[in-house]
């Protein structure tokens, strides 16, 4: 490799092939390493070098070392060390966590056990010590309405959530299991146990039920949702959009059997009804696609972010329908002696606690690239929802509170 002096002639001359090639430690080389002259001419043959005799073959000689994961110095990274996006084309810097199953399936269990005690407790508690006629069979009946406004709220979100997915850029090609069919089926067995109660409670037959105004509208909700859940089956799942209006529709009618202007009264259900469903039905879409894009931090925070400037909309809607329907059938003289009273208080310290979420939630979104406490804070946003749609099922059972007001 290196050409020296010419060597001593008085030197012994090493028989071709005898020595040893040296590393600059003396430890000798093997490997497929190629010796070269001084002038780069690879050894061939028998290893007998060339000729020219001042020159010293050397073979360089690169040794293989086999580099596992156990052997990797620290502070080295490596590919498969760097956490990357979905798409692979970069790191992520998301820190979603990954929960244990058991604590979240006990936290899960320990929601539907106190919404479920919310749902028969909660109308005999409101109307306690207030005077009112007990209405018979009133928790089984908000336990059903409860599943019905589910059922609404989770069919909407999902035909609301697509169009807000479209537009994100770059967003994983993935999307997350469809609840729309299970929950129609759901909703529809809610409204068919309705009738069942009513005829029940009624002392009447079931095709009698029908004829009534409680168990017709009842009857054209049960198949209203039937139909939807067939649409959302199909190839063309938007078509359930006609069935549920016409349920809202029903349903807005069946809530306002009161004499004074209910036509007003309806109307006022139509608009509440579809915004909140499309709050909490789409809120509940987005953090479920929010979690399949875990990996894909930017995706996932724009998507939050078009929800959330829907959902300012939706909120001034349901404000303004809300309030609107309590100046008209609440009368200020019954507010804390009357179960609808006491059980719009509750509903409005609950979405006041919604209200604080949301904003918290969308200014962690502004300020953080990293979606994942604003997703953490809107999944409390939608914990506190659940618990808003038992509530408001509570205020369809407990009786009309004009019939306590002393105005007139």
């Amino acid at each position: 490799m290196f050409s020296g002096p010419p060597a001593d002639p008085a030197a012994p001359t090493p028989p071709a092939g005898s020595g040893t090639p040296l590393t600059g430690s003396g430890t000798p080389l093997t490997g497929s390493g190629t010796p070269l002259t001084g002038s780069g001419t690879p050894l061939t043959g028998s290893g007998t070098p060339p000729v020219d005799a001042a020159t010293i073959a050397l073979p360089v000689v690169v040794p293989p070392a086999a580099v596992t994961a156990d052997v990797v110095p620290a502070g080295v990274v490596t590919a498969d060390t760097v956490p990357t996006s979905g798409d692979g084309t970069g790191p992520t810097p998301s820190r979603f966590p990954t929960p244990p199953r058991l604590p979240v399936t006990a936290a899960l269990a320990a929601a539907g056990l106190l919404a479920l005690l919310i749902a028969v407790l909660g109308p005999g508690l409101a109307a306690r010590g207030t005077g009112e006629l007990r209405i018979p069979g009133a928790g089984l009946t908000t336990l059903l309405r409860t599943v019905l406004f589910t059922a609404l709220a989770v069919h909407l979100g999902e035909l609301l959530a697509p169009q807000l997915i479209r537009p994100v850029r770059g967003r994983p090609r993935t999307a997350v299991r469809s609840w729309s069919v299970y929950a129609a089926l759901a909703g529809a067995a809610a409204a068919a146990g309705q009738i069942v109660q009513l005829a029940a409670v009624s002392g009447l037959g079931i095709t009698e039920t029908y004829a009534t105004r409680d168990g017709g509208l009842l009857l054209l909700i049960a198949n209203g949702l039937f139909i939807a859940a067939g649409c959302a089956a199909s190839k063309r799942p938007a078509l359930a959009l006609a069935p549920l209006a016409v349920v809202i529709g029903a349903e807005a009618i069946r809530a306002h059997p009161e004499a004074y202007s209910p036509e007003i009264g309806a109307a006022l259900t139509v608009v509440h009804l579809t915004a909140a469903s499309l709050w909490t039905g789409g809120l509940l879409y987005v953090l479920r696609t929010m979690w399949l894009w875990r990996g894909s931090p930017v995706a996932a925070r724009a998507l939050l972010g078009r929800y959330a400037r829907l959902a300012i909309w939706l909120y001034v809607a349901l404000a303004a329908t809300g309030t609107a329907s309590t100046l008209r059938r609440l009368p200020l003289d019954v507010v804390f002696t009357s179960a609808y009273g006491r059980t719009l208080l509750v509903k409005l310290a609950l979405m006041a606690v919604v209200s604080a979420l949301a904003v918290a939630a969308r200014r962690r979104m502004l300020r953080d690239t990293d979606p994942a406490v604003a997703h953490r804070l809107a999944r409390r946003e939608q914990a506190v929802l659940g618990a808003v749609v038992v509530v408001s099922a509570i205020l369809t059972v407990v009786p009309d509170p004009h019939w306590i007001s002393m105005r007139p």
